[in-house]
């Protein structure tokens, strides 16, 4: 469901064979001649009338066009449902296509259609008849003006249109889009007037259709004004400026092209904002390729999508360093296939799929484990605990413990390499494992003949070192334990 707000209407008078003025004359012509002003309207078409015999054929559009600066337009499926606004300043033209009869106005009034996309065939067929009522009052005379007058003014209090505007869709009978409702009141079941022309594409959405026409309205109009540079400082037409449609500043289309291929040959694709301090505004896809070379637009619209697909969970790149190929992964599945390579790979550990098996944690992993499990909160806890197993999370906590305990307690043997802890006595030490002396100064191995003599060379670092660190007793004697 769509809401319009609609403070008012504007008249334009058309005319099918010059684009730059137009004017429209009676045929009664004398001082019954009319003529009206042409002010350019943005959706020109010539409609011709059927089976009509005309002594004077004429054809012209009066487009019913909004104009305004503040426009809302609310969406949404169902009453119950939040809307969503949108902002406009063009609706498309209402269009009226006619041929003077040779007997007009003394006898007959001219044949016309009425067309319009946001109008239902049900309201435009009230406009018709409310036209052919003002022909009966004013029979005889020239009506053309007066009708104009009543599409101009009187349209939208005629047909009980208030603000906001509602847009419903209609279905068909088939349960195919027919046309597109722009009213609060229901539709009534009545005939249907054949001059009442709805032009909507059953498969077109009214909502995209009024946001594209407003779109291309306003950049027409944008094209038409100058505006000062925020980079280079001269004074350019929009159509050579760029407008950021979020924060609109403007920018000559020179220098935004050179700050776009700077940023794309850098990589930066997720930077293309605008050059305004701390303004977040992006440029869209579309305008980035008005400006930069194919090349150049190839490349950014790769990495775009490269970047895109890193924020997409379901999304991973395939582990093969020779393919790395995009892989969409099933919600609650570990396992990923590489369209590319058909490799089956684990999406967890990028190892080959091991199935229910748990994911193979290395040393470094294991490390980094620890300190991942300790912090994770309690969800965090399960699914690494889902992943790699709660053995193996346990073993992960208790062996990185051990090993920070044993490197803060003890060193490796020089010979044979087991952990010994020193818990008292002198530096000179003897491994547990292999029975070979060492210094637990300096870690080198001591002669099994004469131990000591390390500690008794002058030459030697750990020289008068042998009970470095001891902790002596109160009489100034260490531990008479031997190590």
């Amino acid at each position: 469901m769509h809401y319009l707000r609609l403070p008012g209407l504007q008249v334009i008078l058309v005319s099918p064979c010059s684009p730059l003025g137009a004017s429209l004359s009676s045929p009664a012509g004398g001082s019954n001649a009319a003529e009206l002003l042409y002010t350019p309207t943005l959706n020109r078409r010539r409609r011709s009338l059927s089976n009509t015999s005309s002594s004077h054929p004429a054809c012209c559009e009066i487009a019913v066009v909004y104009c305004r600066a503040a426009l809302e337009i609310e969406q949404g499926m169902f009453q119950s449902q939040n809307s969503t606004e949108h902002h406009i300043s063009f609706l498309p033209p209402l269009v009226l296509g006619f041929e003077f009869p040779a007997d007009y106005p003394s006898a007959s009034a001219p044949v016309f259609t009425i067309s319009s996309k946001w109008l239902t065939r049900v309201q435009i067929t009230a406009l018709c008849r409310r036209m052919d009522e003002l022909w009966e009052e004013n029979q005889g005379n020239v009506v053309l003006f007066t009708w104009m007058q009543f599409l101009k003014e009187e349209t939208l209090e005629f047909l009980g249109i208030q603000s906001p505007l509602e847009i419903q869709s209609i279905e068909s009978e088939s349960g195919q889009k027919q046309a597109a409702d722009v009213s609060g009141e229901k539709n009534k079941a009545q005939d249907l007037d054949p001059r009442a022309v709805q032009e909507v594409d059953a498969r077109a959405d009214i909502l995209t259709q009024l946001l594209d026409f407003d779109e291309a309205q306003q950049q027409k109009v944008f094209d038409g004004k100058v505006f000062c540079c925020g980079i280079c400082y001269s004074e350019k037409l929009g159509s050579d400026s760029l407008l950021f449609k979020e924060c609109q500043h403007v920018y000559c289309k020179a220098c935004m092209k050179e700050y776009f291929e700077i940023q794309i040959r850098d990589g930066k694709v997720q930077c293309l904002n605008c050059p305004e301090p701390k303004c977040m505004s992006m440029a869209t896809p579309s305008q980035v390729k008005l400006l930069v070379g194919e090349d150049e637009f190839a490349r950014y619209d790769r990495l775009l999508l490269q970047s895109s697909l890193d924020l997409m969970a379901d999304v991973m790149y395939c582990p093969r360093m020779s393919c790395c190929m995009a892989v969409m992964v099933e919600p609650d599945s570990t396992m990923g296939i590489c369209p590319a390579c058909r490799y089956a790979f684990c999406t967890l550990c990028k190892r080959s799929y091991h199935g229910l098996s748990h994911c193979i944690a290395t040393a470094d992993e294991l490390r980094s484990l620890r300190d991942e499990y300790i912090s994770a909160s309690e969800e965090g806890k399960k699914f690494l605990e889902k992943r790699f197993g709660r053995r193996v999370i346990q073993r992960a906590v208790e062996e990185s413990f051990s090993t920070e305990w044993l490197k803060d307690n003890c060193k490796q043997c020089p010979c044979c390499g087991t952990n010994i802890q020193k818990v008292h006595g002198c530096n000179k030490m003897t491994c547990s494992s292999c029975q070979k002396y060492f210094c637990w100064m300096c870690l080198g191995a001591l002669s099994r003949v004469n131990p000591y003599s390390h500690f008794n060379n002058p030459n030697s670092p750990c020289f008068n070192q042998l009970f470095q660190g001891m902790e002596m007793d109160e009489e100034g004697f260490g531990s008479d334990e031997d190590n």
